[in-house]
């Protein structure tokens, strides 16, 4: 499996606290089958982005840790008016591996206006945008029309893996659950911050996919579509993802 998601840079973010909770946190991801995940520190009013440093960490990471997972580059990017004109003019500067995937994260209380109009100036310099966790949002929660609007442009969507199991609740898990059933979810990433309360592991919610949706689903959004990210190359479209049905039908 391939995570697009995670605060496994120590010190950089909210996320891990220390190189040692790190290599716990990428030990965990080993260990239930990621092979590859995203190092996406950040980059808000509260945390400053430096690539140099990104890159400079990543690298201390993997040599700690050893060959797998691989570690990628990439980072958790806030729509300020100051990020989205210095990403506009260096497209591969916050995107995952320099290749024009960018996860975009939402405040809690304020979603722009603009964002249709900020998505289309970066649609035309390259970048992709992946909202991150919607289902997460209570403004989102309310506005599936402009998820879906975001999609119809080019833009894609990110949601937690937590999310779908219920640990961040019944509305988080509901929301979830339309999204998959519209047909508007293209990855299913950690989110991981710490190795307790938010960690690494994937495998429950690829086990829980499977089960509820179907192993092409899961194998869509936890390996082909990031996959895919990580190279630059182009995105499948998701198909509505209908519950299976029980034995009792």
């Amino acid at each position: 499996m391939i995570d697009i998601h995670s605060h496994i840079l120590p010190q950089q973010d909210d996320g891990s606290e220390s190189l040692e909770q790190s290599i716990e946190m990428l030990v965990m991801a080993r260990a239930a089958g990621t092979t590859d995940i995203v190092a996406t520190p950040h980059a808000n009013a509260q945390f400053r982005f430096d690539p140099a440093v990104v890159q400079e960490k990543i690298a201390e990471l993997q040599e700690a840790i050893g060959d797998l997972p691989r570690i990628h580059y990439g980072c958790d990017f806030h729509l300020t008016p100051e990020n989205i004109e210095d990403a506009l003019r260096a497209p591969g500067k916050y995107s995952i591996n320099h290749r024009g995937y960018l996860l975009v994260e939402f405040a809690d209380t304020f979603i722009p206006k603009a964002t249709a109009s900020i998505f289309e100036r970066m649609l035309e310099a390259g970048l992709f945008p992946i909202v991150t966790h919607p289902e997460r949002n209570a403004l989102l929660q309310k506005r599936l029309s402009d998820l879906e609007t975001w999609v119809e442009m080019g833009c894609y969507v990110q949601v937690t893996a937590q999310s779908v199991l219920g640990s961040f609740g019944k509305r988080a898990k509901a929301f979830s659950e339309t999204l998959l059933a519209r047909g508007i979810v293209h990855f299913l990433a950690s989110d991981a911050h710490d190795v307790q309360h938010r960690p690494t592991p994937l495998q429950p919610v690829w086990e829980h996919v499977t089960e509820t949706y179907g192993a092409d689903t899961a194998s869509l959004l936890l390996e082909e579509n990031p996959g895919a990210v990580l190279t630059g190359a182009p995105i499948s479209a998701p198909v509505a993802a209908p519950r299976k049905r029980g034995w009792f039908f």
